[in-house]
């Protein structure tokens, strides 16, 4: 499990094609510091294990799944990402909940002065974005500040500008999206009991 607050930008030193997944090698000095073998550090959001690691560097493998439910499968060497280790258990919370599994692609459509930034959406994952609720974008925590059918709204401070891949983003770049967990829940649950008062009505 992740908080969605991004320890260090990195950059993607190797990209190797592999048979129905791909093989990145990032550096990240920071996270690469304590990590070994089987570790989780999400990248652009993407829970990756760790299968190999150097003096400032770490190996994932990319399953065919997870690069084409993400934005991974366009990355190239010299691309900067998010990096993130896994939560360590007594630590804070300081973002949200982020399990690392995106949900889809969405588009980067515009950035205005005022640190308001807005999103274009799959209008399948619409649904689970509430004003004032819970994002991750690229593995950064964020609030939303507007929804509609197919897009939404966020507010990026400059440090997260700084810090993250938010800063370097242009119109029309994919970023990697992965709503809250628990409006997932709380629609499964509450799918079959709506079904059934649906039905109570018709009769």
């Amino acid at each position: 499990m992740f908080t969605g607050i991004v320890e260090e930008l990195g950059e993607i030193v190797a990209v190797e094609q592999l048979p129905n997944a791909a093989r990145l090698t990032v550096r990240g000095p920071l996270v690469v510091s304590d990590a070994k073998h089987g570790d989780s550090i999400a990248v652009n959001g993407v829970c990756l294990t760790v299968v190999e690691t150097g003096d400032d560097t770490f190996t994932v493998d990319v399953v065919d799944e997870s690069l084409q439910r993400s934005s991974l499968d366009k990355i190239h060497e010299g691309d900067r990402v998010n990096l993130e280790r896994a939560m360590a258990a007594g630590q804070r919370l300081g973002g949200h909940i982020v399990q690392g599994h995106v949900d889809g692609v969405g588009l980067f459509l515009e950035h205005h002065d005022g640190g308001l930034t807005k999103f274009g959406i799959p209008a399948s994952l619409s649904r689970y974005l509430v004003q004032k609720g819970s994002v991750t974008i690229d593995g950064i925590s964020l609030t939303v500040v507007d929804v509609t059918d197919d897009s939404f709204s966020v507010a990026l401070i400059p440090t997260t500008l700084e810090l993250t891949t938010m800063g370097r983003r242009q119109p029309g770049d994919r970023v990697n999206i992965e709503v809250d967990v628990l409006a997932k829940y709380v629609e499964r649950l509450a799918t079959p009991h709506l079904a059934a008062l649906a039905q109570k009505e018709v009769r």
